[in-house]
Parts: structure tokens; sequence; C-alpha cells
């Protein structure tokens, strides 16, 4: 259980992370939210830098699909199973 519980609030962080760079990037598209606020751009660009080396190796084996990224859709599963699945299974929970 020592284990199990920080990484299951890494996984958590991570989640949540994906989810605000996924809706931020809606809303950068959008003209919502605009790169030339100095929060906004801060934010975005910590996020980019976060999530970058996730999102690379998964854009490598990815094929092109043009203007559709489906990174964070691929992370999202992969974590959603080493929450939900694979963590209580190496740990005995389930």
């Amino acid at each position: 259980m020592a284990i199990y519980g920080p990484l299951d609030l890494i996984l958590s962080i991570a989640y949540w992370f994906v989810i605000v760079h996924v809706i931020m990037s809606w809303l950068i598209n959008f003209q919502v939210l605009n790169l030339n606020q100095q929060f906004v751009a801060q934010l975005w660009y910590g996020l980019n830098k976060l999530l970058e080396p996730i999102y690379r190796p998964i854009r490598n084996v990815m094929p092109d699909l043009g203007g559709i990224d489906l990174t964070p859709l691929v992370v999202f599963i992969i974590i959603i199973s080493l929450r939900s699945y694979i963590l209580p299974t190496l740990f005995g929970l389930i």
C-alpha cells in the first residue's frame, strides 16, 4: 500500500493534467483563450513541456491522421487501465 497510494496519486494528477490540456487546446483553437495573455501562455507552455515527453513516444507509433491528434485519447486509455486494472491486480487489491 505504501507504493500503491503514490502511484495512484501520480496517475490521478496526470489524468487531470491531460484533461486540462485537451480543454485548453480546444479553447485556444476556438479563440476563446488568447495566448497573448501571460497567464494563459504560461499555463499552456507549462502543460506542453510537462506532457510532451508522454505524448512524443505515442505520436511516433501512431499513424498520421492529418489534423486529428488522438494521442491524448491513447494516454487516457493507458492511465485508466493502469489505475483501474493493472495497479490493483499487481498489488493484490482485486
